[in-house]
């Protein structure tokens, strides 16, 4: 994000104040430039701030049950996003992030899923935490890597979190994605909510209503 310096901005100021051929009395004081410098600061960095939107968001789908606070800067994928969860991209960067609900028809255990999801990855790694959760790692063979993390809620449906981000920008994303895998957790149920963003700040924000 750009930011403003007010000494940045104190140079233009006393510039234009030079050229004034108002008597030097009528001159503006130090403390009357830095309260405008620090005024036209805040109001350009107000602007930008709006033009792009909340850094971090609180996602809450109370209707099925899970919440995950996204990356900062991240773009929602509006058409691969639907009520059963969203798609969260690093705008230029082949990063992404998926997080959805499933029922589980065929109340299947968490590690035949598991073995399900598997089929194909490359370097499959992982840790069963009890019987309802599954953190691992794998590689989809075209060079990225795969950061998931899998809840099984008492009702037998599935959340999935699924990180992907290039195998050679590791460094980068290893932190931010074992944050966000952290950051996933279970909600009691609401079947007339429907999902939304709210910002990570706001911790009891919740999903509008229809």
């Amino acid at each position: 994000m750009n930011r403003f310096p007010i000494a940045a901005c104190l140079p233009f100021l006393l510039l234009a104040a030079c050229g004034r051929t108002e008597p030097v009395a009528d001159m503006p004081s130090q403390e009357e430039l830095a309260a405008a410098a620090n005024a036209a600061a805040a109001e350009a960095l107000a602007a930008q701030q709006s033009d792009e939107g909340l850094d971090s968001l609180n996602y809450v789908n109370a209707a099925r049950g899970f919440a995950v606070t996204l990356p900062e800067g991240w773009v929602k994928d509006e058409g691969a996003s639907n009520a059963d969860g969203i798609v969260y991209e690093d705008p230029g960067a082949g990063a992404d992030v998926r997080v959805f609900w499933q029922k589980n028809d065929g109340d299947q255990t968490l590690q035949q899923i598991v073995e399900t999801v598997s089929d194909g990855a490359e370097g499959v790694d992982g840790d069963f935490i009890g019987d309802n959760e599954y953190r691992g790692t794998a590689n989809d063979g075209e060079g990225n890597n795969v950061a998931v993390r899998l809840l099984r809620q008492p009702d037998g449906s599935i959340v999935t979190a699924t990180f992907v981000y290039p195998e050679m920008l590791s460094e980068q994303y290893q932190s931010i994605s074992d944050a966000l895998l952290r950051s996933l957790r279970l909600l009691p149920t609401a079947g007339a909510a429907t999902p939304d963003a709210a910002p990570a700040a706001a911790n009891a924000a919740t999903a509008e209503q229809p």
